[in-house]
Order: C-alpha cells, then sequence, then structure tokens
C-alpha cells in the first residue's frame, strides 16, 4: 500500500490549497504584519535594528490608536 502523501495523490494539492487558504486569511486580517516589517527592514534598512514582535505590535496598536482609519473594528 503507497503512503498518500508521497504517492502523487491529491494529498499536495490539498495541503497546497490549504497553505493558500492561510496565506489569504493572514493577509487580510494583517496577521502577517510583523513578517512583512521584517522583511521589509532587512532588505531595505539593514544597518537599523529591529523591533522584537511585542514591541512592533504594541507600535502598530498605538499608531492605529493615534490614526484611526476606516476599518472594520
Amino acid at each position: 500500500m503507497s503512503d498518500p502523501r508521497t504517492d502523487g495523490s491529491g494529498y499536495h494539492r490539498v495541503r497546497r490549497v490549504v497553505g493558500a487558504i492561510r496565506w489569504y486569511v493572514r493577509g487580510v486580517l494583517g496577521a502577517d504584519a510583523y513578517e512583512r516589517y521584517a522583511a521589509h527592514q532587512s532588505a531595505r534598512h539593514p544597518d537599523l535594528p529591529l523591533m522584537d514582535e511585542r514591541s512592533f505590535w504594541r507600535a502598530k496598536y498605538a499608531d492605529m490608536d493615534r490614526h484611526p482609519q476606516s476599518r472594520c473594528c
């Protein structure tokens, strides 16, 4: 009996679809903001230190409170 994870069945396709859905939802909800920040800082400003994730979210939410824009919540 073959392993469904390696025999070319729909397993890989399902994993790819689930991964795409996860990527989309994280983007819509903004859950990937720190990863995008870290990638941008590393690429554009490698000489500056990165904020840790906790500090990043604290600063992001403080900025959102200071500058409200149209958003759902």
